[in-house]
């Protein structure tokens, strides 16, 4: 009795083929289609298979290199529940041409706005895209360039950040720097300049990081590089974290 495509789809998945298994009709439609012989159809699904384990594999070692600090894709981002940002500018990012273009994101709000959650949303769905990201707080990063010259391992995770397409700078600017500090993160930001987009997010808008640092011009010049072509979002509304939270109470 032959089986039907659900039933060899189901084998395929048995036998851990489980991106066949979800491409097997349209591969049936092109055989038929083709005419293709059975060394011919034997030869798509295995290069199909191998295809994509490699650009799985591909994706897993982009994620360990992102290090995010969780894994929640953008379909955890309640759109409805935001009124800084539409369902089309969603889209519109999603897209990913700003990226390509080398545009910059800031989002600004209050601590559970949901500023990391997009961030890291859009950098999963940019890996996805095949781009290379790079995630890492604002104070993480300052201890990193504080001690690249002797600490190998900060050294090797600033190489693989500057060599991202994206970099995410989570909680920019919630303490002061001092004039060496902002230094080194003025030479980070003038290596990444129309080379790198950058998502930042912070609780404090741009204005207001200027009385942050020791060195005011330097601050400026760091803002010039960020802000020539940024698009800035701000997410003022009721705290994303709080409306999510669990309650002991009923």
């Amino acid at each position: 009795m032959n089986k039907s495509v659900p039933e060899i789809q189901q084998a395929f998945k048995q036998l851990r083929l489980s991106e066949t298994a979800e491409e097997l009709p349209e591969l049936l439609r092109k055989a038929e289609q083709s005419s293709w012989t059975y060394l011919e159809f034997l030869e798509q699904i295995t290069t199909y298979e191998l295809k994509r384990r490699e650009e799985k594999k591909s994706i897993e070692r982009r994620m360990n290199w992102a290090r995010f600090p969780f894994y929640k894709p953008l379909s955890m981002f309640n759109i409805d529940e935001q009124t800084a940002i539409t369902e089309r500018q969603l889209r519109q990012l999603r897209e990913f041409q700003w990226l390509e273009q080398a545009y910059n994101l800031i989002l600004l709000g209050p601590p559970g706005a949901g500023k990391t959650l997009l961030s890291v949303g859009l950098g999963i769905e940019a890996i996805q895209k095949g781009f290379q990201v790079y995630f890492v707080t604002m104070g993480e990063l300052i201890q990193l360039l504080k001690t690249e010259e002797y600490v190998n391992k900060s050294k090797t995770k600033l190489k693989r950040l500057r060599a991202s397409d994206l970099v995410i700078i989570d909680d920019v600017m919630y303490m002061a720097m001092d004039q060496r500090e902002g230094t080194l993160f003025f030479q980070l930001i003038h290596q990444l300049y129309e080379r790198s987009s950058l998502i930042l997010t912070s609780n404090r808008s741009p204005e207001q990081w200027i009385e942050l640092v020791d060195n005011p011009g330097m601050m400026t010049a760091i803002l010039d590089r960020l802000l020539h072509r940024v698009e800035v979002i701000h997410m003022n509304n009721e705290s994303y974290r709080l409306k999510h939270q669990e309650t002991i109470f009923s």
